[in-house]
This record gives C-alpha cells, structure tokens and sequence, in this order.
C-alpha cells in the first residue's frame, strides 16, 4: 500500500473589510463625481492659463470699472427722471380731476336749467288748460299725469333679494321668459306691477318720484331700471292714488300681484306692500305730444247724427 503524497494546505487570503454603502455604489458614484470629467478639465485648463476669476490685466480692470460706472450712471439717472417726472404726474391728474369736477358742475348745472325749463313747461300747459276746459282741464290734468295729486292709496316696495348675483340658470321660470334667475328685480318685473295696479282701479303711479304717464316707458340698460330714460335705484317704491285697502286686496288677486308673490317665494325678492291713508305723487316733468292729433271730425259726426235722429 503506497502512500499518497500530502497536498500543501490552502491558505486563505484574508477577508476585505466591506464599504458600508457598496449596495449603492452608483449613488456614491454620482456624488463623489458630481461635475462632469469634461467641465472638471475645462475649469483646470482655464485655472492654469490664467482665465478665471477677476480680470489681471489693467485694460481688463479698467473695462470692468467702466461697465460697472455706466451701469449707475443709467439707474441714478432713471431715478432722477422719475424723481423729476412725479410732480409733473401729480399735477397732470390733479388738472383732469380738476377738469372732471368743471365737467360735471356744468352738468348739473345744464340739469337744472333743464328741469326749469320743465317745470315752466308743465305750468305753461296746465295754464293753458284752465283757460279752454275750466274744471274738465283739471281732470285732464290729474289723468295725464301733468298735475301733481294726493290721496288715499297704496305703497308697495319692491326690492332685489339679500344676496342678488348677476349670474343666471336656463332652467328657471324667468329664464325661460326673458329673465334670468339672479334675484334681482328686472324691468318686466316692474312693467307687471305697473299694469297690475291700473287693473286693479289705480289713478295714478309713481316709481321712486317719478310720475308715470301714457307716454312712461319701463326698460332696462344692463342691470339697471329706466323709466322714462331715467336710471332708477333699489329699492323701488311704486305709490298708487285708489282705494287704499281695496287696491291693495284686488291687486294680490291679480295675476300680476301673483306672480310678484312668486317671485318673493321662489327667488327671494323682497316684497312690502301697504295701505296709505295719503299718498303724494308729483306731476310728471313734461307732457308733450308731437305727432298725435285730436279728432276734429268726430264731434261735428256726432252732431250730424243727433240732429238726424
């Protein structure tokens, strides 16, 4: 039995100890090298000639402190323009809000003539009146609207609701007839009131001062109320001359006065109305007629035909 030669042990080499962070050696990578090789080179190559940093030569020196000379030079002189321009600012918009007060002292002023002028038209009619139909001129007065009156009657507010917006929904009542649904008190609304009250036995309205006659017109400019081209502001008080208590009661059952107490329900406006033992409603500023004409044939008819019966 031979013997097998004996192999020398292996010896192991030792173990290197390892990184902490060898799972994430890119992440190392990226941070350790976190300017690119190229960009590292061209900053060493610029470094060594001489390129980096502050200009070395005086030429380069003096160019710097020149650019930086002219750049205060260019802001101390827009500052000084502006510090220049501002009193001459101040004074032109002082001058047009000078002029805009001129402006609208002279339209008052105009306005005033112009209701002067009305009021010296209006006492010119009723004069003239009073000189051809005597008592019937006073009656023509009162139902024309030219004549101031007073009297028993009723006293309705009608004003947009607490939270009015300008928005609108397609499928609300008042949409679908011209109207939409944004609280707010519209021309067509006022125009039923209106109609409503001379249904009901009214003798004569007025919406917030003014006097309304055959020739008033209700409309609308934007959101604003217009009667008889004069804008009108909420709320808006309608007084009526009739029969106090009884105007009012045969109103509510109008279908006007319904659909008021509709809108009070559905939309939010807010409704007042009460009986008054004496309401004042002013003449109307002028009432003139430049193309209707009075019937002339019809009294001498009328005449002809009681002399042929």
């Amino acid at each position: 039995m031979c013997d097998m030669p004996q192999q020398p042990p292996v010896r192991s080499s030792p173990t290197r100890p390892r990184r902490p962070d060898a799972s994430m050696s890119l992440i190392t990578n990226v941070m350790d090298h976190s300017l690119d090789d190229g960009y590292a080179e061209a900053a060493a190559r610029k470094e060594s000639t001489g390129e980096r940093g502050l200009p070395k030569t005086l030429r380069a020196k003096l160019g710097l402190a020149g650019g930086l000379v002219l750049a205060a030079l260019v802001v101390t002189v827009g500052a000084a323009q502006a510090r220049v321009a501002a009193p001459v600012v101040a004074k032109e918009r002082q001058e047009l809000i000078d002029r805009i007060d001129r402006e609208n002292a002279a339209a008052d002023r105009l306005e005033a003539g112009v209701d002067k002028l009305r009021d010296d038209v209006s006492a010119r009619q009723r004069a003239a009146l009073k000189e051809t139909g005597g008592s019937q001129a006073d009656l023509m007065g009162v139902l024309s609207g030219a004549t101031a009156v007073h009297g028993p009657g009723v006293r309705l507010v009608v004003n947009d609701a607490k939270e009015a917006s300008t928005g609108g929904d397609a499928t609300s009542p008042r949409e679908a007839a011209g109207f939409s649904d944004t609280g707010r008190v519209r021309d067509r609304d006022m125009q039923r009131v209106v109609n409503g009250l001379w249904e009901s036995g009214a003798e004569a309205v007025s919406i917030n001062g003014q006097r309304l006659t055959a020739l008033s017109a209700i409309r609308n400019a934007g959101d604003a109320i217009l009667v008889d081209n004069r804008p009108l502001v909420p709320p808006y008080t309608v007084l009526a001359v009739g029969d106090g208590q009884r105007l009012a009661t045969r109103f509510q059952n109008t279908a006007d006065g319904l659909y008021l107490h509709a809108l009070k329900d559905n939309f939010g406006i807010r409704v007042s109305l009460s009986a008054e033992k004496d309401v004042r409603l002013p003449s109307a500023p002028s009432v003139i007629v430049r193309t209707a004409q009075p019937n002339a044939a019809q009294p001498n008819a009328e005449k002809t035909e009681k002399g042929t019966s």
